[in-house]
């Protein structure tokens, strides 16, 4: 529990612009609705005074089967402006456990301290579900906005199991933010709003299917609906232009209704908890995907865990230990600097399409309320629950029925999951010696043959340093800049201005910072290169020191061999994938056949390399004994994939999974070619 003083929060002026935007935005589109609407209810008038006067002035079946395509195609216009008044947005709740405050009086109890000091409402109900989330849900529709309607609280069980008390208590205590005091009122409005547009623009398949089976009933019916059809089209090409102004209006004051929800949990339990749990949720969230991964490429071994939760605390602790991360009370403590450390980008360009703000923006903000608290002895959130092994154990059975193995699966401990993790890991990483320099980079390729004695005196500290770290992620920021620069000077991004390295440019001057920064990338991989070069003649050097075979050029050479020419095997799984795309849609069967023959010769060329790479033994041994024989299977029968009228599916499924370990494979040769040259570097460390 903590103590803090208490004051009330106020709605920063940023929140009221982004509403009184909102607002005007939403009423253009309303008022534009409106007279679309009565132009639509007089044409109504007008198809149904058409229709009736076709069966009147010369009755018959075939102006009565007329005059009612005429009178259905005014009515199917109106039903299609005011579909979304009967629409209702509706929670799954099939995967959700509801909880009771018999069952969890003390979560109840802390529920209750957090709506009374926030000054909202209990919740209606109380539900559990498997991730790492937190939220306030009930269902909507149009009348939702006129009505009062209860909410929902929903607790993600790998949240839980990843914060602590505290940290729980200003997570749910934003979540109830949003719905905390009268100033709030007009986000949960624009909120709702922003659903019923979106409905009536693109959540069109009940109509769809409406209008379907009225063409179907007659060949003049057809005619009307696609008359419909084409007059919805247009409704639809206005109302979006609208739509757009209205969802960036909205997403603006979005970010500002979690600014405000962040203030007023801070509020309850002082800045340090909300901030704590957000800079480690990303964290929490990846070590339950981790742990759910694991089962899933074990799944030829038949294991199934026997609490995924206690899994995924193990690993947020292994990787916490892996990244030096300090620990409270059980858990990592990860600071802004930390999470952003790798980022070294200086192009900034403010995303009016984003509804949260970036947890860095959420932190700076949240630090700026003064609302500090003293910090009493916390505990882990899992603590607030009876019995909580009983719903992880409920979600650990409801996760491994996606996976479903093919036979009776054999539950293991935590100790034995974590143990097989390590292992894993350890595979699939490089030496801690060499930091992070090879993380996310190959040895650019140089000559091997060059001159290495200029280089003598250097260093090993030097060769991995902050600063040539820096330099390497200081290279990838560069080059994902540009990429980005060249979107927008391609008008693939909707901006008008960006800012780069504080500096704030127009959009016609993305070409030329193109060119500038092409100047420094070019500048920063060469010296790059240079120290990839450094490293090579230091450990070279050892080598020789150590009285050892040449193995280390060796080594670089069949790296830089197969990286040469890695891009141009990939492009093989790239051209493969991009080729079979056509079976997503509808073809005549001469065009299928005609498309299967045409892949013949790629196809012959994905065998021949899937071949090789299928020969050697080390990548072979890392298959399971299903996946190496379903791989001879197709690398050894010429498969039909198109019977006389239908695809062959069995033999579909075979060549896009022979596809994707193509893929595989290609990428983990390339990386076992890159660890031995780094395993073999530190062994000669080991040995000075």
């Amino acid at each position: 529990m903590t103590t803090i003083d208490k004051k009330e929060v106020q709605v920063s002026s940023e929140f009221k612009s982004q509403a009184i935007k909102a607002i005007i935005a939403i009423g253009l589109f309303i008022l534009t609705y409106l007279i679309i609407l009565l132009l639509a209810v007089g044409f109504t008038v007008l198809c149904i005074i058409g229709g009736l006067g076709l069966i009147l002035i010369h009755p018959s079946l075939a102006t009565m089967v007329l005059g009612l395509g005429l009178a259905s195609l005014g009515i199917l216009v109106l039903i299609f402006l005011l579909k979304f008044i009967f629409a209702s947005n509706k929670t799954d709740r099939s995967g959700l456990i509801e909880i009771s405050q018999d069952e969890q009086p003390v979560l109840f109890q802390m529920i209750e301290e957090i709506v009374q000091e926030v000054k909202t409402d209990f919740p209606k109900k109380v539900y559990l579900d498997p991730n790492v989330n937190a939220a306030v849900f009930y269902d909507s529709g149009f009348w939702s906005m006129f009505f009062p309607i209860k909410k929902n609280l929903l607790i993600g069980l790998g949240l839980v199991n990843t914060v602590t008390k505290e940290e729980l208590r200003a997570i749910l205590a934003h979540e109830f933010g949003h719905f905390s005091q009268k100033s709030m009122k007009v986000g949960t409005y624009v909120y709702n709003l922003n659903k019923v547009v979106y409905n009536m623009l693109h959540d069109n398949a009940s109509y769809e299917r409406m209008i379907t089976r009225w063409a179907d009933v007659s060949g003049f019916f057809a005619l009307f609906v696609l008359i419909a059809v084409k007059v919805n089209q247009g409704i639809q090409w206005i109302l979006i232009k609208l739509y757009d102004i209205v969802n960036i209006s909205y997403s603006g004051l979005s970010r500002e209704m979690e600014f405000h929800a962040d203030e007023i949990a801070a509020s309850v339990t002082g800045y340090l908890p909300l901030k704590t749990s957000l800079l480690r949720m990303p964290f929490a969230d990846h070590s339950l995907n981790e742990a759910i991964g694991l089962y899933q490429r074990k799944i030829g071994d038949q294991l199934k865990s026997k609490n995924l939760y206690t899994d995924q605390h193990e690993v947020i602790l292994f990787l916490a230990e892996e990244n030096n991360y300090p620990v409270s009370n059980g858990l990592p403590d990860i600071s802004v600097e930390e999470q952003s450390k790798f980022d070294k980008s200086k192009l900034v360009i403010e995303d009016q399409w984003a509804s949260h703000p970036s947890t860095e923006d959420r932190v700076i903000r949240l630090e700026k309320t003064g609302f500090d608290a003293v910090r009493l002895k916390d505990e882990p959130a899992n603590n607030l629950f009876r019995n909580i092994e009983k719903y992880q154990q409920q979600f650990t059975d409801q996760i491994f029925e996606t996976i479903k193995p093919d036979r009776e699966v054999q539950p293991i401990p935590t100790s034995k999951f974590i143990e097989i993790y390590k292992q894993e890991f350890a595979t699939d990483s490089f030496p801690k010696i060499f930091r992070s320099y090879y993380n996310n980079k190959h040895p650019i390729s140089f000559d091997l043959d060059g001159d290495c004695s200029q280089f003598n005196a250097i260093e090993f500290s030097d060769l991995y340093s902050d600063e040539t770290i820096d330099l390497v992620y200081s290279g990838f920021a560069l080059h994902n800049d540009i990429e980005t620069l060249k979107m927008i000077a391609d008008n693939n991004v909707k901006i008008k201005t960006f800012d780069y390295n504080g500096i704030k440019y127009k959009k016609k001057d993305a070409s030329h910072l193109i060119e500038q920064l092409n100047s420094v990338l070019h500048k920063t991989n060469d010296e790059i290169r240079e120290n990839d070069f450094k490293i090579y003649c230091w450990f070279r050097q050892k080598e020789v020191e150590q009285k050892r075979e040449e193995l280390l050029n060796r080594l670089y050479s069949d790296f830089f061999e197969f990286d040469k020419n890695y891009m141009e095997k990939y492009n093989l799984y790239i051209k493969m994938h991009d080729a079979l795309q056509f079976i997503n849609y509808n073809n005549p069967t001469k065009v299928i056949i005609n498309n299967f023959k045409n892949l013949q010769s790629i196809e012959e060329s994905l065998k021949h390399e899937l071949s090789a790479l299928l020969a050697e033994e080390e990548l072979k041994s890392g298959l399971t004994e299903e996946v190496v024989n379903n791989l001879e299977k197709y690398l050894s029968e010429n498969l039909e994939y198109f019977g006389v009228t239908i695809y062959l599916d069995d033999n579909l499924s075979l060549l896009f999974s022979s596809l994707e370990f193509y893929a595989y494979l290609l990428f983990r040769k390339h990386f076992q070619l890159k660890k031995s040259i780094l395993l073999y570097q530190e062994g000669l460390i080991k040995e000075r």
